[in-house]
């Protein structure tokens, strides 16, 4: 494909072009088209098919995605292999959304790929999750990754990630109420299009329960895809050590990823050391300010919310989201335990005070920091903590406001 200068030569691109850039690539949406594998295939093709050029394992499920990548990079990188990892959505920068070993992809290359998108003549556009996809399979293609982490975006069998040629384990972390409405209106119909992305032969593992379970366990058998389920008394799943990232709900998320590791042969010294180290900010990431507690989170379904709500007696809650989720059903979950209730506006389409507000009565702010700030004062009150929480925007939007927020590794 054509690159522009800056690129070829490695220079970073005019802070005016960057954001140009990603202001292109936020803009791109599906418009109604149905979700499929069409447009990331003519993308790809027009890359040079860098799909085929590495191995992964490719991470689908409601929830604990992120985390699974997290654990596997750590691996990876206590292993010394060439890595690739993707999540979504990101924090503060675009860029956390495609990191390899050497670190987070270069603005340059952000520029040139969206310049060069920009510039073709397409049939049926490309959409952002398509584009970001496609702009992280060939960063790994170049840099020669040896394996990959890829968290799938919304479902599975229809996902951009899908396009993936060469998955060498497959891993469903549940199946729970997000998207309903995207994926069929059903648990079963979500668990359909999760487990559609299973891939004949390649083994699969899966914290998935009930229902899900049922249809995750049908379409391997169909498949013929060996399936583990995730259990404790299978020595598969062990943990060699606790894992570093917090929340009782992490245990499930570092065994399935341990599990994959040990099917592909890592090392145990590696699969310990991953789990030690893995980094995942923004799900049940702590600090201190001003003497409190804060914690943040990026729960934004039930499932998400029932396991984060477990985690505390009581907490002055900060709240934002966004329409298109269950935000009804995530606010009745959290807000029995708040000691105090204030909204926030999670970016730019979060809901609005007026809809917040027929839910549960509470102040609105339109500044995050301002919310979480007043929320810190009534802490310093009584000594509880400080929960913000309801969507992965409105983390960032705080992490990028407070002091030394955190960084990926690399």
């Amino acid at each position: 494909m054509q690159t522009d200068s800056e690129q070829q030569q490695g220079l970073e691109p005019s802070p005016q072009a960057y954001a140009e850039a990603l202001e292109w690539l936020f803009g791109q949406t599906r418009a109604g088209a149905p979700r499929g594998l069409g447009r990331i295939r003519v993308l790809l093709e027009r890359l040079g098919h860098p799909e085929q050029a590495f191995p992964a394992v490719q991470v689908i499920g409601t929830n604990g995605k992120g985390s699974v990548v997290a654990y596997l990079e750590a691996a990876f990188r206590a292993a010394g292999v060439r890595y690739g990892a993707t999540t979504s959505p990101h924090l503060v920068e675009f860029r956390e959304r495609i990191r390899t070993n050497a670190g987070q992809i270069s603005k340059a290359e952000v520029t040139g790929f969206a310049r060069w998108a920009r510039n073709q003549h397409w049939d049926e556009h490309p959409a952002f999750f398509d584009l970001t996809t496609a702009l992280a399979f060939r960063h790994f293609a170049q840099a020669g990754v040896e394996i990959a982490a890829v968290e799938a975006g919304v479902g599975g069998a229809l996902d951009a990630t899908s396009a993936l040629e060469r998955v060498w384990a497959t891993i469903v972390t549940n199946v729970g109420e997000d998207h309903l409405e995207a994926l069929g209106g059903s648990l079963e119909a979500v668990a359909r299009d999760k487990a559609g992305a299973i891939r004949p032969g390649v083994p699969v593992l899966t914290g998935a329960e009930g229902i899900g379970l049922q249809v995750v366990r049908e379409i391997a058998e169909e498949r013929g895809a060996a399936l583990y389920v995730l259990s404790e008394q299978n020595p598969l799943f062990d943990l060699p050590t606790l894992p570093v990232l917090k929340g009782r709900f992490q245990q499930a998320n570092a065994r399935l990823a341990v599990g994959a590791l040990r099917l592909l042969g890592y090392p145990e010294a590696a699969i310990s050391t991953g789990l030690s180290t893995a980094l995942h900010p923004g799900r049940m990431h702590e600090f201190g300010i001003e003497g409190v507690r804060v914690v943040l989170d990026g729960a934004h379904n039930p499932p998400a919310a029932r396991a984060l709500a477990q985690e505390f007696t009581s907490y002055h809650l900060v709240f934002g989201g966004f329409p298109r989720k269950d935000y009804r059903a995530v606010l009745a979950l959290l807000q029995p335990k708040a000691r105090s209730l204030r909204y926030a506006r999670a970016g730019k389409g979060a809901l609005k005070a007026e809809v917040l507000q027929q839910e549960y009565w509470a102040p609105y702010f339109e500044e995050p920091l301002e919310a979480l700030h007043q929320a810190i004062t009534q802490a310093q009150q009584d000594g509880g903590p400080v929960l913000v929480t309801g969507s992965l925007y409105l983390v960032g939007a705080v992490l990028s406001g407070v002091s030394d927020p955190p960084s990926w590794s690399g």
